[in-house]
């Protein structure tokens, strides 16, 4: 394929900037109406996938990090940073491939590998090159595909059903104790410069309700000590919130409300998986060790 191919095949794919998100007047932040049947039925085709088959639900991760890079690289085109989606995408499906068939070590030789071809690719371009968009690059590689394939190694491990749950429904249930929490009581803002809505008091909220979870999922279903439990709940919370944080202070750099639109009272698809896979690596590890 010969450049000039290339670029046209990268056009007809290239991602826009994000479109503002509808304007919400509910103290709740969000349009509640759209936003509990998309959660719901989220919840649902992950489940479905699962307990269907596995290679079903590493499937929906290689989807899911394709459609957060192709989002991503429309939000960098707010700051005229060009991201070559198509072969970040094709980098990211060898990833998770590497991850399935050999193992993470596998996966992240090939990432060093395509994040080396992809910078220098980037930069040689006669026609569009540029050492920052090439940077950007990696970065979103780094960030959604590396940190993806930990989310793809939970059904790898025993008890994947349990581990997908795991891997699931903790950031659910921080982000939701937050929310919860932070409607009712909250006053205290915890960074008012990167996420003026999320409180102290949501994460409260957040610790409560992913202790919960945690002890039904670690101690009834894992059959895990108490402590076990606690550090799950903590460690969840921890990684979600920077997870969150670190996804709103990237879009206030930006200059992006929401990373895109596709699900209804959610945004975009990196508004959903920010902080599952910032949380990923970390259960995977405390379960696998």
């Amino acid at each position: 394929m010969t450049r000039t191919r290339m670029h046209e095949l990268m056009a007809r794919v290239a991602p826009r900037p994000p479109q503002p998100p509808e304007k919400s007047t509910s103290r709740a932040g969000r349009n509640l109406k759209r936003a509990v049947p998309t959660a719901l039925i989220l919840l649902v085709v992950v489940a479905a996938s699962v307990l269907f088959r596995v290679e079903f639900f590493v499937l929906l991760v290689v989807v899911a990090l394709s459609i957060g890079i192709w989002e991503a690289a429309g939000a960098f085109l707010n700051r005229s940073v060009r991201i070559p989606v198509i072969p970040l995408v094709v980098a990211t499906w060898a990833m998770i491939a590497a991850t399935w068939f050999y193992s993470l070590a596998a996966a992240f030789v090939v990432f060093l590998v395509c994040a080396a071809i992809v910078f220098m690719w980037r930069v040689a371009d006669g026609e569009h090159r540029s050492p920052a968009d090439a940077l950007a690059a990696v970065f979103v590689l780094g960030w959604i595909s590396v940190l993806g394939c930990f989310a793809a190694a939970m059904v790898t491990l025993p008890q994947p059903v349990l581990m997908v749950a795991l891997l699931i429904l903790m950031p659910v249930a921080n982000d939701t104790g937050g929310w919860a929490a932070g409607v009712l009581w909250g006053k205290h803002p915890m960074s008012p410069s990167i996420s003026p809505k999320k409180t102290w008091e949501g994460l409260a909220g957040s610790v409560a309700l992913a202790l919960a979870v945690s002890v039904v999922l670690v101690m009834v279903l894992a059959d895990r000590p108490w402590y076990v439990a606690l550090i799950v709940a903590l460690v969840s919370v921890g990684s979600s919130t920077v997870g969150d944080l670190s996804e709103s202070l990237l879009k206030r750099d930006l200059g992006v409300k929401d990373m895109g639109s596709i699900f209804p009272g959610h945004g975009g698809m990196l508004d959903r998986i920010d902080s599952i896979v910032m949380w990923a690596p970390f259960c995977y590890v405390m379960i696998a060790g």
